[in-house]
């Protein structure tokens, strides 16, 4: 009987670069995963797939950076108390364009602390974003919404078994360097290619050569697939090939890889969020850091940061490390705070223009 807890020594070895080294489109990522890891081919592919199986990792993906095929955006929700639970179940079941479902809540009242829904949105080119919220607003209730597009990308990755052994203050010797988001135009054999190659895979695909069949899929051969992947992983349309784990919730064995998950606001002065963000974002703990701009009602706040973990004072502690470092850096900060994640459900959005198309004239109907 294989371990299929993400603490197993093997399996360990295995997700420090599963969960988020394997950069850009791969031909072979299993033999690149057991390569770097040190672990054999045959034990790195029964050991994900058992994962699978069992739920502790929740997905295998070739995943995307779709900010640059999709317009996107963080939206915060107000929405009544009475309403908050149907709100959160809606966003997750019926809107597939919604990502990240997360209930937030602050330790005390503060700005923008009444927005407790929280959600990621893509909307596909050519629709629009705010008239998406609206729609979604008066299905769920909210009497207000937030939207946050990201103006800049300075870190994002997963690699929750890696970062559990990092202490507070660990960085890289460089700033982060932001990615700008910028929407790219796709030929419909991209499209093709593009929408099998992000498909999760089943626990029966993890195998050697695995997008043989995914080629197949968008009806061109392997050899095609495989330049047209790489293609657009040099535009950075592609980001990484990842074994996603359950974070949020304990696994069949009671076990948890998280228990806390920390958005961190800062509000630094205009004109020097790339910097604030590049600091920011070259902190090892941190999963996701991003230029947005929040508004008056969050108090300007325009950098947003994401960690998790087990322990809530030793997240507090690498907030207080990453707050010494811009003071330490002459950036001054007007106002920062701490949204904590609660009841959480993550599923990829979609970005298919036919399947916005589609579902808008569910809506109609419904």
């Amino acid at each position: 009987m294989l371990s299929v807890e993400h603490n197993d020594p093997i399996n360990a070895k295995i997700l420090a670069i599963s969960e988020d080294k394997i950069e850009g489109f791969v031909r072979e990522p299993f033999e690149e995963i057991a390569r770097r890891s040190g672990v054999d081919l045959d034990v790195v592919m029964a050991r994900i797939a058992a994962m699978l199986r069992a739920g502790t990792i929740r997905r295998v993906r070739q995943t995307l950076l779709a900010t640059n095929l999709a317009e996107g955006a963080l939206v915060a929700w107000k929405v009544p108390e009475d309403k908050i639970d149907s709100a959160f179940d809606w966003m997750f079941q019926r809107d597939p364009f919604s990502g990240h479902v997360v209930l937030r809540s602050t330790d005390t009242v503060s700005a923008g602390s009444y927005y407790k829904l929280w959600t990621t949105l893509k909307v596909p080119r050519g629709f629009s974003l705010e008239a998406h919220c609206e729609l979604l607003a008066k299905k769920i209730g909210a009497e207000r919404f937030r939207l946050m597009p990201a103006k800049g990308i300075f870190t994002l990755g997963v690699g929750h078994v890696r970062r559990k052994t990092i202490e507070p203050g660990s960085k890289a010797e460089e700033p982060a360097k932001m990615i700008p988001v910028q929407i790219v135009d796709l030929t419909s054999q991209e499209w093709n290619v593009l929408l099998a190659l992000k498909r999760e895979f089943s626990p029966e695909e993890i195998t050697p050569t695995p997008w043989a069949a995914r080629a197949n899929e968008a009806d061109v051969s392997f050899e095609e697939f495989c330049q047209v992947a790489e293609e657009l992983s040099a535009r950075k349309i592609i980001g990484r090939f990842s074994t996603f784990l359950e974070h949020v919730k304990p696994s069949a064995g009671g076990v948890r890889v998280t228990r806390f998950n920390a958005l961190f606001h800062w509000a630094v002065p205009a004109g020097r969020e790339i910097e604030a963000g590049g600091q920011v974002g070259r902190h090892h703990i941190l999963t996701h850091c991003y230029w947005r701009e929040a508004g008056p009602e969050f108090k300007n706040v325009n950098i947003m940061a994401v960690a998790h973990g087990t322990d809530k004072q030793l997240l507090l502690d690498h907030k207080a490390a990453m707050d010494r470092h811009l003071q330490a850096r002459d950036i001054p900060v007007s106002y920062t705070n701490v949204f904590w994640g609660g009841r959480s459900e993550i599923k990829p959005s979609e970005i298919s223009p036919h399947v916005y198309r589609e579902w808008l004239a569910q809506q109609a109907k419904s």
